[in-house]
């Protein structure tokens, strides 16, 4: 079975005549968002690192293809988007003791994870101010909002990409653009499935174990979260009937963050 054939479909038109732009748009949540944005009426741009797979989503979608190296953020700093939606959900993953953390990656991380939405939110807001419409929405984690061990760089980048979105709430407000991140725990993305064998490592265990035993630990419901439940919220934190939802942070974390 294909695995979009079950998704439950948005309702069509609520974002006609909207753009949309997704970051780590050709995969992942990122794929997931897209298409849900598309069904929804919204033209989107789907910008990723593998040219390729963007440019083959994109066709399916009707959508546009944006190929971008997100860690070259001096190449962001003179931007200018024309879009009303912003998807902040680029992400890469890295796992060992700060120790043996190598600063590079832990730099290249904070660039792709939270420079490079600080850029893209700088260079898509006066767009939005002028038509008094914008939406941004920052895919973070509950490692935003909680710790784990060995995940230095990317629990520091999530917790500074959850300052970035309340910012841009507070400064947005007044101009008719809203701010949110969207916090799941693992979903069944390639960027988790690629954690598995570095989580077995560093914990001492058996690849086989990894699910259970470090990814579901904390969750009451004991299941990854699927893309599309997060490309749900994402589209309704799009829509006109958010319009008053704004600095928030919404748990998509089957309970971990209730502990």
């Amino acid at each position: 079975m294909n695995q979009h054939e079950n998704q439950p479909a948005p309702r069509a038109g609520r974002l006609s005549g909207r753009r949309a732009l997704v970051t780590g748009g050709a995969s992942g949540i990122g794929e997931a968002c897209a298409r849900a944005f598309a069904a929804a009426g919204a033209h989107v741009t789907v910008a990723d690192v593998n040219g390729a797979a963007a440019a083959e989503l994109a066709e399916q979608i009707g959508g546009t293809v944006w190929e971008v190296d997100l860690s070259d953020t001096a190449a962001l700093e003179t931007l200018a988007l024309d879009t009303d939606i912003l998807v902040n959900n680029a992400g890469i993953q890295r796992i060992a003791p700060i120790e043996e953390f190598v600063p590079d990656t832990w730099r290249l991380i904070h660039r792709i994870m939270l420079e490079s939405p600080f850029l893209l939110i700088r260079a898509a807001l006066p767009g939005m101010y002028e038509r008094g419409f914008g939406r941004i929405i920052n895919v973070s984690s509950v490692h935003g909002l909680r710790a784990s061990a060995f995940k230095s760089a990317y629990v520091a980048a999530k917790h500074g990409m959850e300052g970035l979105s309340k910012v841009t709430a507070l400064e947005g407000g007044p101009h008719g653009v809203t701010s949110n991140c969207i916090n799941p725990s693992y979903v069944r993305t390639p960027l988790v499935e690629k954690q598995v064998a570095e989580q077995a490592r560093v914990h001492g265990i058996d690849e086989s174990e990894v699910i259970a035993k470090i990814m579901l630990t904390e969750s009451a419901i004991k299941r990854l979260v699927e893309p599309h439940e997060v490309a749900s919220l994402a589209t309704w934190l799009a829509t006109n009937d958010a319009g008053m939802v704004t600095g928030a942070s919404y748990t998509m974390d089957g309970g971990w963050s209730a502990r």
